[in-house]
């Protein structure tokens, strides 16, 4: 029913796609929440969310459902520690997106205010370190599948 090859490359570019947006959002984007001002800032973080989901919820759903799927339909270069390694980190960018950071970013859309802005900051290197780690593991995926050819 699913061609292991197309989970394994919507895989593949829904995390690098994903990695590279986090570590705009984390070393440009966010830091940058601080110079919008107090007057603009409500409606730029709704804003914000609004336009940021549009560009990240379909690649997060499509690197979701590859990464459950890859549990069970992979290629035979791909090992299970490698996709249950996958599936574990997106769990944790999952868990800390709708645990922290949805949180704070409805928080803020009331107003800015800097310790919640510290903490956005600093909880969002909990998804962008675990995007790296899949990055990395999207990498080894496709030195394996050259390997494997």
């Amino acid at each position: 029913m699913f061609d292991p090859m197309t989970i394994v490359l919507a895989s593949i570019a829904s995390t690098l796609f994903l990695a590279g947006i986090i570590w705009f959002v984390q070393l440009v984007h966010y830091p940058l929440f601080a110079s919008v001002g107090q007057i603009q800032f409500a409606h730029y973080e709704t804003e914000h969310a609004g336009r940021t989901t549009w560009i990240v919820a379909p690649a997060m759903l499509i690197e979701a459902a590859t990464s459950v799927l890859l549990l069970w339909i992979r290629p035979n270069v791909i090992s299970i520690e490698i996709a249950a390694a996958g599936f574990l980190l997106t769990g944790l960018i999952w868990g800390s997106t709708f645990v922290m950071q949805v949180p704070l970013h409805a928080r803020l859309s009331a107003g800015f205010e800097p310790s919640l802005h510290k903490s956005l900051v600093a909880t969002n290197w909990v998804r962008t370190l675990a995007w790296t780690g899949r990055a990395w593991l999207a990498l080894m995926m496709i030195v394996k599948l050259g390997a494997g050819s």
